[in-house]
């Protein structure tokens, strides 16, 4: 038999792993999986049939990296022979199609095996579509217990008041309905962002007791990154979230409701039957509005059916529980992947702050999982480094393990280098670089610094760079943004603040010395002091001076002076003076 031809581009060893889960555990046809994963439908038949060729079975060997993985799906393709093409027997075809379980990739296979020199399967499947178009055949769409869950959100909302300001913001409404019994969860959340999407598929699977086979969700940029009708590609922590609980996501096509008419018509239940009913309500928090909600849900979910017997919850009971899977041990904890790339410093950078990984990738691109906690770092689907999430802007998390044996990976980058470098600018340039290394526990930590001082000297010239160096010695910053604000503001052209001559204090009666403050020298000042300041008896009668009026009253602090040319004891009482002989003491 020949082989199926592969795409030009292989896909990633993790895209595979996941197209063998959803095959062999899931259970997922061929046409499930290229939908759920954004992938061609000729794709995943290859790739499953490269598995068994290779003899692999889920699950797969633990020992088996991507590397092994790829060597032993890619073996050394033969030669194609010639071939004859031959019509199938397409009202056979399908007829076969009817069966669960049958697809076209099982029946083109079946088909090769009896004419060996016929169509390939993309043939095969164009020109069964072109005959069967012609049949107009319309097929109401039946749902099997416990297998797809429908998502979306409503498209009215419910006003939240704010009791403080007044103003009025309006809550989302989560809407999931079951295929076969059409059991029906609601809840209400600020918005349709990523983290009440996955906050609200948790809370809806541990409502329903148990997981479906497949979600069917809307192509909301929560659900889907970039909407395809073909090749839709799934939020990174969406698909997370479906890894986590072990379903399958396939989303709507685009502008096609009757894809997920059971959450449409939800929708439309909903909003008569819940949102309605609330119109008349005022609610000043979200809990209010589910609390509301969870009174009317189960009313909803009980209310009989016209046409058939029993209920949502009936059915619920008797189809859908029984069928659904576990929920796994733990839900699902909140997270977002991002890219990132390697510094000179094996740092990753993540909301500002700075993560260490093994130093052998620097450069290279990773995948980060940030959660609420920990921030994982992978390369090629394994995790190379965990760290506990940090809030702190511009500082480090660093592993000794991650760091090279005598920064040998970093021989072309020692700081010697940096400061040779820097020096060519000038001394207080290399003065500054010798500052910010020495300052950081690990010199590493500072070369990102360094480097952008001496990019400095690209955009504004070496000289001003030099000068603003000075300054920031001069005024003890030194670090990047402020010698970038002495560039822009261009204080680099402004005189250097000139310094202060030592001053020697004048001798003065009234100046206390540092012996003053001495423990034995202290005491005695103070008694004499004192002594200065308290009128004898004999003198008492002679210290005169002018009434005292209510400001020298507030002031009894300042000084007494004495005026030029009086006589005696008599005195000016002047505020914030300071003299020995105050007539207040």
């Amino acid at each position: 038999m020949k082989e199926t031809p592969m795409p030009r581009k292989r896909l990633s060893m993790r895209q595979v792993h996941e197209v063998l889960r959803l095959k062999w555990a899931v259970g997922l046809s061929d046409r499930q999986i290229a939908r759920s994963l954004g992938l061609s439908r000729p794709t995943v038949a290859a790739y499953v049939q490269r598995a068994q060729v290779a003899g692999l079975s889920w699950p797969l060997p633990d020992e088996l990296d991507a590397t092994t993985l790829e060597q032993r799906l890619f073996p050394p393709s033969p030669a194609p022979g010639p071939f004859t093409p031959l019509t199938p027997d397409w009202p056979a075809v399908h007829h076969e199609l009817k069966r669960k379980g049958v697809t076209l990739f099982l029946l083109w296979q079946e088909y090769k095996a009896a004419t060996p020199e016929g169509f390939q399967y993309s043939w095969f499947c164009q020109a069964y579509r072109a005959w069967a178009s012609k049949l107009n055949l319309v097929m109401r769409q039946s749902h099997r217990a416990g297998e797809k869950l429908f998502v979306d959100y409503a498209g009215q909302s419910i006003p939240v008041v704010n009791g403080q300001t007044g103003e009025v913001h309006e809550a989302a409404l989560f809407i999931a309905v079951l295929g076969a019994s059409n059991s029906t969860y609601v809840e209400a959340t600020w918005t349709q962002s990523l983290p009440d999407w996955i906050g609200s598929h948790v809370r809806a699977f541990a409502a329903l007791g148990g997981v479906p086979e497949i979600v069917v969700p809307d192509n909301l940029k929560a659900a889907v990154t970039r909407a395809h009708r073909y090749e839709p590609e799934l939020n990174r922590t969406y698909a997370d979230l479906a890894h986590h609980y072990g379903v399958a996501v396939i989303p709507a096509r685009a502008a096609k409701p009757r894809d997920k008419a059971k959450v449409e018509v939800g929708v439309q239940v909903v909003e008569r039957w819940i949102v309605a009913r609330l119109r008349h309500h005022t609610f000043f928090a979200l809990a209010e509005v589910n609390a509301a909600i969870g009174e009317l849900l189960p009313a909803l979910n009980a209310r009989p059916f016209k046409k058939l017997p029993g209920s949502r919850q009936s059915l619920f009971e008797t189809l859908d529980r029984p069928a659904l899977k576990p929920l796994p041990g733990q839900p699902y904890e909140y997270a977002e992947w991002k890219l990132a790339r390697v510094n000179i410093d094996y740092h990753v950078e993540v909301e500002g702050h700075y993560y260490s990984v093994p130093y052998a990738l620097v450069k290279q691109q990773l995948e980060v999982r940030v959660s609420a906690q920990v921030v994982e770092l992978f390369h090629k689907g394994t995790r190379v480094a965990s760290h506990l999430r940090s809030r702190l802007k511009g500082r480090h998390s660093t592993v000794a393990a991650h760091m090279p044996t005598a920064h040998r990976h970093y021989v072309a980058w020692p700081p010697q280098r940096l400061i040779r470098w820097a020096a060519d600018s000038g001394a207080a340039t290399a003065r500054v670089v010798e500052t910010i290394l020495a300052s950081r526990p690990h010199p590493q930590q500072g070369f990102r610094s360094c480097l952008g001082i001496m990019r400095l000297g690209k955009s504004y010239g070496t000289e001003r760079l030099e000068a603003a160096c000075r300054r920031a010695l001069t005024i003890s910053a030194c670090s990047y943004k402020s010698i970038e604000s002495i560039l822009k503001n261009g204080l680099d052209r402004t005189p250097l603040p000139a310094t202060l001559p030592a001053t020697v204090p004048p001798r003065h009666a009234n100046i206390r010395g540092p012996e003053y403050y001495s423990t034995s020298q202290g005491e005695a000042n103070a008694d004499s002091s004192h002594a200065r300041q308290t009128p004898s008896p004999e003198t008492d009668g002679d210290v005169s001076g002018p009434a005292r009026t209510d400001a020298d009253a507030r002031d009894y602090c300042g000084a007494v002076r004495r005026t030029p040319g009086t006589a005696g004891g008599s005195g000016e009482y002047r505020p914030g003076g300071s003299t020995a002989e105050d007539p207040f003491a």
